[in-house]
């Protein structure tokens, strides 16, 4: 991106993210046991399997795993359900890693808020390190990216700098829930 420099508010600490400090780094764990580890690993395969073929698999009745299944999403340790997209297939066929830095004392929070407005943003991340944050984007081609970079993502207010990177090849990702849960608490 060609260098701009904006100034950075008026009085404004030049703290990276000191307007994020009180946004929760994670989440407080959740005890688990073998049975909720197995549901976790099961519904990660295929997460729309029912009550009772779990049960069936588990072991257990049906009201027993439903009963799990809601205190799990209760505490917040299933967050919802989804599909697996073929990205490429649905007409979007680019991921891009996008590198941002912020103008220094700009207010990160609003920021955020206005990436979060872009459709292509699959992901943000504030990172450490020289950069502030990491987007993942998900774009037709190069003149959608370049217009999505020229038009919206360097005209947002408080975007110093951007780097960005094109995925060349993406790994099938792995089962992680399947990877961490599988095995002995720990």
């Amino acid at each position: 991106m060609p260098p701009r420099r904006r100034a950075a508010a008026p009085n404004a600490s030049t703290a990276p993210l000191r307007d994020l400090t009180d946004v929760p780094a994670q989440s407080p764990p959740v005890p688990l046991d073998d049975v909720d580890r197995q549901i976790l690993v099961l519904l990660s395969k295929d997460s729309r399997r029912s009550q009772r073929a779990l049960a069936r698999e588990l072991g257990m009745s049906a009201p027993a795993v439903g009963e799990r299944i809601a205190r799990l999403e209760r505490l917040g340790v299933i967050r919802g359900y989804g599909i697996a997209l073929d990205w490429s297939a649905a007409g979007f066929p680019m991921t891009v890693y996008l590198t941002i830095t912020a103008v220094q004392g700009y207010q990160q929070r609003e920021l955020v808020e206005k990436l979060a407005l872009i459709p292509e943003l699959e992901g943000l991340d504030i990172v450490t390190g020289a950069i502030d944050m990491l987007a993942r984007l998900r774009v037709r081609d190069h003149l959608h990216l370049r217009q999505l970079l020229m038009n919206h993502i360097w005209q947002i207010e408080g975007v110093q700098r951007t780097e960005t990177m094109l995925s060349l090849v993406e790994i099938a990702p792995k089962n992680l829930v399947a990877e961490l849960l599988s095995g002995p608490p720990g």
